[in-house]
């Protein structure tokens, strides 16, 4: 059974994900769900609580290689900002200017509980923010103006409501 991404409105996407305890069978399975699940819809990365997990667990695709981390946090960014066109899984059919570090460095878990460190500039810097902030409960239309947000929110809706 294929596993679905929350969509905006659902409360899990709005909390804060819980530290996972212990990588075993279930982390590992947790994973593969969340893998499956973004590459069937054809993103570069998702978070546990976008498939209602709350757990701090991210996965990336980027450059053809897969990356997990476990429990990641963001520990040096860079001072140089970049805006670029972002989107989200959990707001399908909505993307806006973000402006975001140019660099990120994050340090977790590999699913082998081994420390690991990942530095991204551009693209990956961009995806480890934005992946971080759905961990936070942050959702990339919160780093836009109000008046930007409710549009993008009405112009979501709107499309919502043709799906239907």
């Amino acid at each position: 059974m294929a596993t679905d991404i929350r969509t905006y409105g659902d409360a899990i996407l709005r909390r804060v994900a819980k530290p996972v305890k212990a990588i075993n069978a279930e982390t590992k399975h947790l994973v593969e769900r969340m893998v499956e699940a973004m590459i069937r819809a054809n993103g570069v990365g998702l978070a546990a609580p976008q498939i209602g997990v709350s757990k701090r667990i991210i996965v990336l695709d980027l450059d053809g290689q897969l990356r997990v981390l476990i429990n990641p946090e963001i520990v040096d960014t860079s001072d140089e900002t970049q805006d670029a066109l972002e989107g989200c899984l959990s707001v399908p059919g909505i993307d806006a200017e973000i402006t975001r570090c140019l660099k990120a460095r994050v340090r977790g878990l590999s699913l082998d509980a081994e420390p690991i460190t990942l530095e991204g500039e551009g693209i990956m810097a961009r995806a480890i923010q934005h992946e971080l902030d759905h961990l936070d409960g942050v959702l990339f239309l919160d780093h836009l103006s109000p008046a930007r947000r409710r549009s993008l929110l009405r112009e979501y809706a709107h499309k919502r409501e043709e799906t239907e």
